[in-house]
């Protein structure tokens, strides 16, 4: 691990300046992706702001029927509160698919949404990747791409966005607030949160550099049945091959979102309005521009019958 100095700041303001005085600098909170990327010397931040005691480990209910649900609250106390539970379903059951008990404890909402991909090829520094080094090349191009994007990937880079939190978020329509470096909040809709990799995959998200996330905020509940189905190679512990977020009502309609398959969670609203015709239907629109390996081409078909048996489920009622 690289040295580095460290400062606790004592309000939000206070950590995006400090972030902001040192280039390279980067927030921690639960640390449980930052801390083993710097072990490896693939994250070699000189400074560590830590935002822990700010406040931001509250989940509140919004004037307007939503929430507003912390950057510091746990995954674990998130997918416990028993009105996310009742109106966003969803979303408990996503963050309970992830990781095990004892990360999913010290795991924050907005770590979460800033976690790293998983790709083997970014973990190893004796390989190639954009990634990690921007302009070394992409090992996973031509090499092991079972785990990777079938769409929206670029010649820089294939690998896939590992947060399973982050699917449901978008199939929600999240927001995420922050606060820039001069102070001043935004929201980001979680749409616009996470970059596909064009020609800069090491840039995963849309965040000026100092930029902090204060929240997330989840609007007014739509209804319908939720559902979160998470296909992977072993039950527990393992990333998601394919991964869908769904919001089914009783006439069919509603939304769906996809995870592993692409750098960021990965929805295109106008396939929903095929959702009473079926799985293929939206697949078909949802992958209509999907360039896959022959190692990975089988997570199509494999997307297109974990929605069909979502969408059977959430016809029940």
């Amino acid at each position: 691990m690289k040295s580095f100095t460290y400062q606790k700041a004592q309000s939000a303001a206070e950590a995006v300046a400090a972030a902001s005085r040192h280039p390279g600098a980067k927030f921690i909170a639960g640390g449980t992706n930052l801390l083993d990327l710097m072990k490896l010397e693939i994250e070699t931040p000189v400074h560590l702001v830590d935002v822990n005691g700010l406040g931001f480990d509250r989940i509140e209910s919004l004037p307007d029927g939503g929430l507003r649900i912390g950057a510091l609250v746990s995954n674990t106390h998130l997918a416990a509160d028993q009105r996310v539970r009742r109106d966003y379903g969803v979303l408990s059951r996503a963050l309970l698919a992830g990781a095990s008990t004892q990360l999913r404890n010290k795991a924050t909402t907005a770590g979460n949404l800033l976690q790293r991909t998983r790709c083997p090829y970014f973990y190893d520094t004796n390989q190639p990747c954009n990634k990690r080094v921007p302009g070394s090349g992409c090992s996973a191009i031509g090499g092991f791409s079972r785990q990777h994007a079938v769409i929206g990937a670029s010649e820089a880079c294939i690998a896939t966005h590992p947060s399973d939190m982050a699917v449901a978020m978008r199939v929600l329509d999240a927001e995420v607030e922050t606060m820039r470096p001069d102070g001043s909040a935004r929201v980001i809709p979680i749409a616009d949160f996470h970059r596909l990799p064009g020609n800069a995959p090491h840039i995963d998200t849309t965040l000026e550099f100092g930029e902090l996330i204060t929240a997330v905020r989840l609007p007014k509940p739509v209804g319908g049945r939720q559902i979160y189905q998470k296909v992977r190679d072993r039950a527990s512990y393992a990333f998601a091959l394919v991964s869908v977020a769904a919001i089914v009502q009783v006439d069919g309609r509603g939304r769906v979102a996809v995870g592993g398959v692409a750098h960021k969670p990965w929805r295109v609203e106008a396939a929903e309005q095929s959702l009473p015709s079926g799985a293929k239907a939206v697949c078909d629109q949802l992958f209509s521009t999907a360039r896959p390996t022959h190692e990975n081409a089988f997570k199509i078909a494999l997307t297109q019958r974990t929605l069909a048996a979502v969408l059977a489920d959430g016809r029940k009622g």
